[in-house]
């Protein structure tokens, strides 16, 4: 006669199986997160120290403007080439290897960790709400910097309040 498992046996063992996964998915979901939340602070962290001292080396004008002039709000592409390249006083950029003596002061936007994107959208105002699908939203005007994703973290902030 062969030994086998009975079917109650391969019940059982099905059952067990079940329970610890609903145990486990649950509490690796929430490691998961925290993770993004960590990446999350940190990035953003480097994008404002990368706005600081973009400001200190450009007489106090944060990046965003066209020519640094505080009356020509510029778009995110203009923000994100003025963090990621190298810059004259003016703000102008350009290529890697130039005589602009400022920057780059980031090698790349860093990916916001929700939606794994790294573009930036300027913005004149503070955000209520997750604006289209890019990584990052910025205010030159108040030199902000915000996580662009709705939701809370596990304290109840905003991400948009980071």
């Amino acid at each position: 006669m062969k030994k086998a498992f009975t079917l109650v046996e391969l019940l059982i063992v099905v059952a067990i199986l079940g329970i610890l996964t609903a145990i486990i998915v649950p509490e690796y979901q929430n490691h998961v997160q925290l993770a993004k939340e960590a990446v999350a602070k940190d990035n953003l962290r480097i994008l404002r120290n990368a706005i600081e001292l973009y400001a200190a080396q450009h007489n106090d004008i944060p990046p965003g403007y066209q020519n640094n002039n505080p009356n020509n709000i510029s778009g995110g592409t203009i923000a994100e080439a003025q963090l990621t390249k190298p810059t004259n006083i003016s703000g102008q950029y350009d290529q890697a290897g130039s005589a602009y003596k400022f920057g780059p002061y980031l090698k790349a936007l860093p990916q916001n960790p929700f939606n794994q994107d790294n573009r930036m959208l300027v913005i004149t105002n503070v955000p209520t709400t997750q604006v289209g699908s890019l990584g990052w939203l910025y205010n030159p005007e108040t030199n902000k910097v915000y996580l662009n994703w709705n939701g809370m973290d596990k304290d109840g902030t905003r991400y948009l309040d980071y």
